[in-house]
């Protein structure tokens, strides 16, 4: 890698005059972002003076649960002149997903790349959605070696939605900016898949605040594919809090399955314990939206055989690198390694599906 260098986001000097509110859309937040970027370069190369967008190449790297998703509601949502890029190792998702987006009634610009370095070198923004760290420097490795990418129309971003460790982020992120690829975000998400379905992920990401129009550049693109934003500080911030808030998850997961057992085991009503608790200090986002109990919360994946949702083992993965990551700041969590025998046990029995499961492996502990 060549040697680490200061960087500039030279063609996005100008601010946004369009801020996001709730009445405003992503796409006009979007649009003013460019109008803006356009007027800023035209200083240095022959633009139009008109506030017209010239059309953007999109890449996105990792259609899986996720992604795929995501991928439709970034296409569903940029202007219909952009061509959006896609690359996955399943080569039938992409087939797929062109076949229910570029229909000749929509004749929306999809592409599907060869590779992720074909991926990197067409477009403007690239955003990946990819299972593990090894994942994510395997996918930038190959975009970055042997041969340095050629210059993008405007400053390449590449906003990384992966939930990895922050060692691996800044990993990556060196390697991006030491080799002038351009600019590297860590923006994981929460939501679920049926937040990105919808829309409505909520994003944190981390990023320097010193790169002018950096920030206001990535929440534009991450407000396309969902409803929140958090800026949380420097590169590698995003995924720290990612870890945290999917902690927090792993834990009340857990003993919100054995509440539900506990009170069912004592003659409750599971209907009536679940409203009290939703209405009380116990409540939390595993009682009330993905309750562990079948039948309780009809979209929740308990409800359809635990099928879909947030895996056991992202669940169990998540806080694996949590907890190396509290390893490396010193920091002590109590509960971590026990909620981890549990996801380990709850997965031998029921690999593939939803986390909330472990109702089901506690439930088989109570009958032994």
């Amino acid at each position: 890698m060549m040697a680490s260098f200061a960087m500039t986001l030279r063609n996005f000097r100008g601010p946004l005059s369009t801020k996001w509110s709730p009445t405003v859309s992503p796409s006009a937040l979007l649009l003013d972002y460019y109008s803006n970027s356009i007027h800023c370069i035209s200083l240095r190369r022959p633009f139009s003076t008109t506030l017209r967008r010239d059309a953007v190449t999109w890449g996105f790297i990792g259609l899986g649960q996720m992604g795929y998703p995501m991928a439709k509601n970034l296409r569903a949502k940029i202007p219909r002149a952009d061509t959006l890029i896609i690359c996955d190792v399943n080569k039938d998702v992409l087939h797929k997903f062109v076949g229910e987006v570029d229909t000749p009634k929509r004749e929306l610009n999809v592409r599907i790349a060869a590779d992720a370095r074909e991926v990197a070198e067409k477009s403007d923004t690239i955003i990946t959605s990819l299972p593990e760290p090894q994942h994510v420097k395997d996918v930038f490795r190959l975009i970055l070696e042997p041969d340095m990418l050629p210059p993008a129309p405007q400053e390449r971003l590449f906003i990384d939605c992966s939930t990895i460790d922050p060692t691996s982020s800044k990993e990556v992120a060196h390697a991006v900016h030491s080799t002038r690829a351009g600019y590297f975000v860590d923006a994981p998400m929460s939501g679920g898949v049926v937040g990105a379905r919808t829309g409505t992920l909520s994003f944190m990401f981390g990023a320097s605040s010193k790169s002018g129009g950096l920030i206001e550049r990535v929440e534009s693109v991450l407000l396309l594919m969902g409803k929140r934003v958090w800026h949380l500080g420097e590169q590698g911030s995003g995924v720290s809090g990612k870890l945290a808030n999917n902690y927090i998850l792993a834990i009340n997961n857990i003993a919100t399955a054995e509440a539900m057992n506990l009170g069912i085991r004592w003659g409750l009503n599971a209907k009536v314990l679940a409203d009290m608790i939703n209405a009380s200090t116990g409540r939390c986002w595993p009682s009330e939206v993905n309750n562990p109990v079948p039948g309780l919360v009809e979209t929740a994946p308990a409800s359809r055989g635990y099928e879909g949702g947030f895996g056991v083992s992202l669940m169990k993965k998540d806080l694996k690198l949590a907890i190396a990551a509290a390893r490396e700041s010193g920091t002590s969590l109590e509960l971590a390694e026990t909620a981890q025998k549990v996801y380990e046990a709850t997965e031998d029995n029921y690999r593939g599906k939803d986390f909330s499961v472990v109702y089901k492996h506690l439930q088989d502990k109570s009958r032994q």
